[in-house]
């Protein structure tokens, strides 16, 4: 079983031989020896347990397991085909009892807290303290001190929403995978940008469906072709097919999540009231920074109420500008026009078109000038892996290293940017291995992933990204900083491993950097001339941004709102006899009035319907995490966006540090105060500057 590829110790991993009949026996190895290991801790002499045997042994006891698992979810997520969608899927349930039945485990829990109790553990401090008191509140919240009959209940339930939530995570992307349009008459493609345009005819001739004598375009609900067919094509009959067709996604026979949707909720609920809990967000929130599920509402609910009064100045602008453009009555836009007569009055108000700057953002560029940042803000270098010693998934993914500034590797990692009918949507970091400070006072290189779905090369063109796309590849590039720069020697609190609505601070503070004419000119160069965006282009970028601010905002309130109200209100809603209709109607002051109305995005809501947990009760956490970083950058402003001291000090105090410490108690040690909750609203131009 040693010579199984999954269970391979090299720190570059052999991705050619990850191949799905080696995941059953390589998980069934893992879970083997990792049920040994933790047995072996729940059943030694209760009297003499020390920190060693009981909690740092039970740390490493579900390393190989989990590092294993990660990679068969990681290929599933970058690589899905049938035969390996069956071998996870059938490993799932398996992983997923073993890692809900450790807290479960009697013997061990009684263990843990023999030493938690004993005189001993007096002598715990700093980080080796605040994993023990983790973990025992980690067994608390899954169950340990449940009766026998609840334990087990609990156990079941933890699988049966590992298997739901998976096979609702696989009805968005088939249903996303299911749809086309073919397009065969150009001239319907009036407005498309020509790089849209290029990808579509690529598209179709890569489906079989056209060739270069008989030319045909290929549109998809993959982001990259969706959203400037939304925004730009003329033609509303065809906009109205593509909105029809993502607004429906998951709520259609056989991807139709509609029931999957009441069985997460119920067993959510369910689990909320085995251990105690009024319900499911005050189980996920007591150890966030928000602490219950009324307080994360309240923030919430306090931001729509705040970003109301322009957000309705927002609807009746737009109103009224389709209607001085076309002549006709003031009135509610259908869905399919949002986006369209949005970037028309956009273009009207500052002259501004966001596709004028697509040609400032090739790929190669803004990530070579992202590495630049890193370099001058934290002291960090990122170097390419050239040599082939490093393989890789797709022809695609990049590998690279990096060091700090006294050439120390600190870590590697892979990129995987563009959008492949076999990967899920959307873009995010992963953790591959956590390496860090060793026992023997050795440091490891920690591995991690970024992948997205940006707009990808066309022709004889190179991928030429949004604004939008340039921010998320920054974004993402924080998540991945945070764990690669990570210092704790306890792996599990290491890099990400922190409350959500922490968790978004070091991938969104990353964000501020694409607005600064400093570090634009590091990498917004022309793809063909080289040249910075110009000043009256970037004036109106900067004008612009806070265009349709409130709109933003509402969007992202409307979301964080049915999070929460799903799981607050859980029973209100898993009786509705239409479940949709009655959070449509909860959410309608969030929700920019048309006609139709547009459907909540519920059956299509991965970030809290894909996991047994996930984002559920915790999709504040963006907004959250927007205020802390809005106020943390005010430090570089002030001191310089290029201000080592300071990227240091970020990286001392919040990127290296991980869950070695309450994440408020991180936050005050770079800061030197608590955060200020209306610099996020300063900056997005709800209220005015202080």
């Amino acid at each position: 079983m040693q010579n199984n590829p999954f269970l391979e110790k090299s720190f570059e991993i052999k991705w050619s031989q990850l191949t799905p009949e080696h995941i059953e026996p390589a998980i069934e190895s893992a879970l083997a020896k990792a049920a040994a290991r933790v047995q072996a801790i729940a059943q030694q002499d209760a009297t003499k347990v020390t920190f060693e045997n009981t909690f740092h042994a039970l740390e490493a006891a579900t390393e190989e397991v989990g590092t294993t698992w990660g990679r068969v979810t990681h290929l599933q997520s970058v690589a899905d085909a049938p035969a390996l969608r069956e071998a996870h899927n059938k490993m799932l349930p398996k992983v997923t009892s073993f890692f809900a039945g450790i807290p479960l485990n009697v013997e061990l829990w009684s263990r843990l807290k023999a030493f938690a109790e004993s005189p001993a553990a007096t002598a715990i401090v700093g980080v080796e303290r605040r994993f023990m008191t983790e973990t025992m509140a980690d067994f608390t919240k899954a169950g340990a001190d449940l009766p026998a009959k609840k334990r087990l209940r609990l156990e079941t339930l933890q699988g049966e929403l590992a298997e739901i939530t998976q096979k609702y995570s696989e009805n968005v992307l088939d249903a996303t995978n299911a749809w086309e349009l073919i397009v065969t008459e150009e001239a319907k493609l009036k407005g498309l940008p020509a790089h849209a345009k290029a990808a579509a005819l690529k598209g179709a001739i890569a489906k079989g469906k056209a060739t270069a004598d008989q030319p045909a375009w290929r549109f998809t609900l993959h982001m990259p072709s969706q959203e400037p067919f939304m925004v730009y094509l003329e033609d509303a009959e065809l906009r109205r097919q593509m909105w029809e067709a993502s607004s429906t996604i998951g709520s259609k026979v056989p991807h139709d999540n509609t029931d999957l949707i009441r069985k997460i909720l119920i067993l959510r609920a369910e689990k909320a009231a085995l251990l105690g809990k009024a319900n499911f967000a005050d189980i996920e929130l007591d150890r966030r920074m928000a602490r219950t599920g009324a307080r994360a509402l309240a923030f919430i609910e306090d931001l729509e109420k705040r970003a109301a009064p322009a957000f309705a100045e927002d609807a009746r602008e737009l109103e009224e500008f389709k209607a001085s453009h076309t002549g006709q009555p003031v009135a509610h836009l259908a869905p399919w026009e949002m986006g369209y007569w949005s970037e028309k009055l956009r273009q009207s108000k500052y002259a501004f078109d966001e596709e004028e700057l697509r040609p400032y953002f090739p790929m190669n560029r803004v990530i070579g000038g992202m590495f630049e940042v890193a370099n001058r803000v934290f002291g960090l270098t990122v170097v390419p892996r050239t040599d082939g010693s490093a393989e890789v998934w797709n022809p695609d993914v990049l590998f690279y290293d990096l060091k700090d500034a006294a050439g120390v590797h600190l870590g590697s990692f892979y990129s995987d940017w563009y959008p492949r009918e076999s990967k899920r949507g959307g873009a995010w970091m992963n953790s591959l291995h956590t390496g860090g400070p060793q026992a023997d006072g050795t440091r490891e290189p920690h591995l991690g992933l970024i992948c997205g779905n940006m707009t990808p090369p066309a022709d004889d063109r190179p991928a030429l990204l949004t604004h939008r796309e340039v921010e998320t590849v920054f974004h993402e590039f924080g998540h991945l900083l945070h764990h690669l720069l990570g210092e704790v020697k306890i792996k599990s609190l290491n890099g990400t491993n922190v409350a959500w609505d922490f968790v978004e601070l070091p991938s969104q503070i990353m964000e501020n950097w694409c607005w600064e004419r400093e570090s634009l000119d590091l990498f917004a160069r022309h793809h063909e001339t080289g040249a910075v965006i110009p000043d009256d282009l970037f004036a109106k970028l900067i004008a612009a941004k806070n265009y349709r601010s409130a709109t933003a905002t509402m969007r992202q309130v409307a979301f964080a709102k049915m999070d929460l109200l799903f799981h607050l209100e859980t029973e209100k809603f898993i009786s509705a006899p239409e479940i949709e209709k009655l959070m449509r109607a909860e959410l309608d002051a969030c929700i920019t009035p048309t006609e139709p109305p547009a459907p909540t995005i519920m059956r299509r809501f991965n970030h809290i319907f894909s996991d047994p947990v996930g984002y559920a009760a915790g999709y504040y956490s963006y907004k959250w995490a927007e205020v802390l970083d809005a106020d943390a950058f005010t430090r570089f402003k002030q001191e310089g966006i290029f201000n080592r001291e300071t990227g240091r000090d970020f990286v001392d105090k919040i990127l290296s540090r991980g869950n070695s410490a309450d994440p408020a108690e991180l936050f005050r040690g770079f800061m030197g105060r608590d955060p200020d909750p209306d610099a996020l609203l300063r900056r997005c131009g709800l209220q005015p500057a202080a």
